[in-house]
């Protein structure tokens, strides 16, 4: 006995069967909602992956609780360079609380004038920068100072040193508020920075004596 063919299904919300197009449109948008949802199933699973391998990174890598040292060895550096140059550098004893964050032989490759340069950080963290020139001409002693000119002259344990203060404003200063600059056989020192002039008075005490023995 054939049986007979079932009724279509009665959709509650349309109290009545369903069209071919409604039923394809249905399972349409179930599709799209399903893969909807697993989009972002994956990319919060991907987050949450993410977070745990930085987490395992973070565990994992040591860590030093100390500051790092970021001072700089110029006294080595000197006494690599010494036997190369004919000038004695000066390789100054710093003040308690001071240090060096640079230290180079500079070529004159750029200014045709080279020159022995020691970054110095003081106890409050200003700068000054140090440089002994051999055989600098004016041009380069111009460039140190902006073209300024001396406004004064001071000794110092027996050294003189031509006096330079930037005349800019403040705001384009930068490392050069003031300077003092002497020459002492073929070599000319420079120090420039924004440190008070006490500070540079005690840097330029320290730095007598050798440039005394070079007159």
């Amino acid at each position: 006995m054939t049986k007979a063919p079932r009724a279509p299904r009665v959709v509650a919300e349309l109290g009545r069967p369903e069209t071919p197009q409604e039923t394809a449109d249905r399972k349409a948008e179930n599709s799209r909602k399903y893969r909807a949802r697993k989009t972002i199933n994956n990319l919060v699973l991907s987050l949450l992956v993410t977070v745990a391998a930085v987490l395992m990174i973070v565990l994992l890598v040591p860590r030093n609780d100390q500051p790092i040292d970021r001072a700089v060895d110029f006294t080595t550096i000197a006494a690599q360079l010494q036997p190369t140059i004919d000038e004695p550098l000066v390789v100054p004893v710093l003040p308690e609380g001071w240090t060096a964050n640079s230290a180079e032989w500079r070529s004159g490759s750029t200014v045709a004038v080279p020159s022995w340069y020691i970054g110095l950080v003081t106890a409050n963290n200003q700068f000054i920068g140090f440089s002994q020139a051999v055989d600098a001409n004016p041009t380069w002693r111009a460039q140190q100072v902006k073209s300024e000119a001396p406004v004064d002259t001071v000794t110092i344990d027996g050294v003189t040193w031509d006096v330079y203060r930037n005349s800019a404003p403040e705001a384009d200063r930068g490392n050069f508020d003031q300077a003092l600059i002497t020459t002492a056989g073929a070599s000319t020192y420079a120090l420039i920075g924004t440190a008070s002039t006490e500070d540079f008075e005690t840097i330029a005490r320290q730095m007598a004596p050798a440039i005394s023995a070079n007159q």
